[in-house]
């Protein structure tokens, strides 16, 4: 059998691992504390009040015995015990069984101070009085019952200290509490930035708190900045590009139509074609951090235009299954261009193809399946990849893209806070791709 490990006892946020850090002194300071304060300090105040009151008990049964008769012996007993605040009974009712609570810490030693201090003391009750003692002892004439008050055999205010010690922690442990999530909230300002521009949105951000804190958000937004610059040059590079790019392929393809020989320059249209279908794949991968800004919109709307969409275009591909209701903030047009890579892909490779939507209190789930081939699956991660094609393990008899589909459903995954997974379907036996957005 396995123990379980310490650490999955800890909070798992950094708020409740602080204050456990903060609290875990206070409460074990307190603990020990009290214990060394009952075991030594009231124990021994209590030990050394329940010899004074042994002593005045002792002498009450010296008296006792000395007496001629029962009469007399409560007669001298009576005058006696009343200036020492003790009341007295000879013969007293019969002796029961020591009786104290299992939470007064002062019972036991007391009645251990009382028989050590003298013998013959058949029991001591401090139950069935409230806040007195009753002490039976053997004499010559039968049991003498003693009765007095607690206070004469143990402190009568410990509890105070305690009282005081655990207000003291209550206030110390909220000042701690306030002041820790002060400290902290400038952290989880930057951690729910950092997580929004990991979701592609950019959310308002100011440094604060502590001097590694400050640190550590402009390191942020310093970062933050450089990625944003890098997009936006390599978005104006790419369109520079594709602009430069153009003019010389639609010189070739004029040139290749104005030739003679059509069925010569019919091949040569062909990869003008194929080289401006990847010019446009390309940039679309490139500037797709571009396309729209996050918006609260619903999933099933985007879905449902994607499947219909590729309905009217006389694809065999239906949405069969639709779990959760709700919206979310995701890029609409970003979305739709993944599910139209993802759908395009399995009706090229596959006949059918069926799209699953399921949105939970975190996620948006969409699953696209199609009949195809498939993917091996220690190709599924290459297959990921920018410009990789698998002709090997895809039917081309569709014809072949430019492998950049997946590519840019992940990359779109990705900027939501998901991922893209790839599998083999179940029910139809090929492709099955998972596309997962952060809600």
């Amino acid at each position: 059998m396995r123990l379980p490990n310490a650490k999955s006892f800890a909070p798992r946020s950094l708020y409740g691992r602080a204050a456990l850090i903060l609290l875990a002194p206070i409460v074990v300071l307190q603990l020990v504390v009290s214990v060394v304060f009952i075991q030594r300090h009231y124990e021994g105040v209590t030990e050394q009040m329940t010899r004074s009151v042994a002593r005045e008990l002792r002498i009450l049964r010296q008296v006792a015995d000395a007496a001629p008769d029962a009469g007399a012996a409560g007669a001298a007993l009576t005058a006696l015990a009343a200036p020492l605040e003790i009341a007295v009974a000879l013969p007293g009712p019969p002796p029961p069984e020591d009786a104290w609570r299992f939470w007064d810490f002062s019972g036991a030693q007391m009645a251990e101070t009382l028989r050590a201090e003298m013998p013959r003391v058949p029991a001591v009750d401090l139950v069935g009085a409230d806040r007195q003692v009753r002490v039976w002892l053997d004499t010559a004439h039968g049991p003498l019952l003693a009765v007095f008050d607690r206070k004469l055999v143990s402190a009568s205010n410990p509890h105070q200290l305690l009282v005081l010690m655990l207000l003291t922690g209550l206030l110390m442990s909220a000042v701690a509490v306030l002041f820790l999530r002060n400290q902290l909230r400038p952290i989880t300002r930057l951690a729910r930035a950092a997580a929004e521009f990991g979701r592609g949105r950019n959310v308002r951000y100011r440094p604060s708190g502590a001097t590694e804190v400050r640190a550590a958000g402009s390191a942020f937004l310093d970062m933050r900045a450089r990625i944003e610059r890098q997009i936006e040059q390599r978005t104006m590079m790419l369109s520079g590009v594709s602009h430069d790019m153009r003019t010389p392929l639609t010189r070739l393809k004029l040139g290749l139509s104005m030739l003679d020989d059509a069925a010569e320059a019919a091949p040569l249209l062909r990869d003008v074609a194929d080289m401006e279908r990847l010019l446009d794949a390309f940039l679309d991968f490139a500037r797709e951090d571009a396309l729209d800004d996050p918006v609260d919109c619903d999933p099933a709307e985007l879905v449902r235009e994607a499947v219909a969409r590729f309905g009217d275009g006389g694809g065999a591909v239906r949405l069969v299954a639709e779990a959760g209701r709700g919206r979310a903030k995701l890029r609409p047009m970003a979305v739709q261009r993944a599910l139209e890579n993802l759908i395009g892909n399995a009706l090229r490779y596959g006949a059918v193809c069926e799209v699953r939507l399921a949105l939970t209190d975190r996620s948006v789930r969409i699953t696209v399946e199609d009949d195809g081939p498939g993917i091996p699956e220690d190709l599924r991660g290459e297959a990921l990849k920018p410009f990789a094609r698998l002709d090997a393990a895809r039917n081309q008899d569709r014809g072949s893209g430019v492998g950049l589909g997946l590519a840019i459903a992940q990359d779109i995954a990705r900027r939501h806070g998901g991922s893209l997974t790839l599998g083999r379907s179940a029910a139809l036996g090929g492709l099955k791709v998972d596309l997962v957005l952060a809600r």
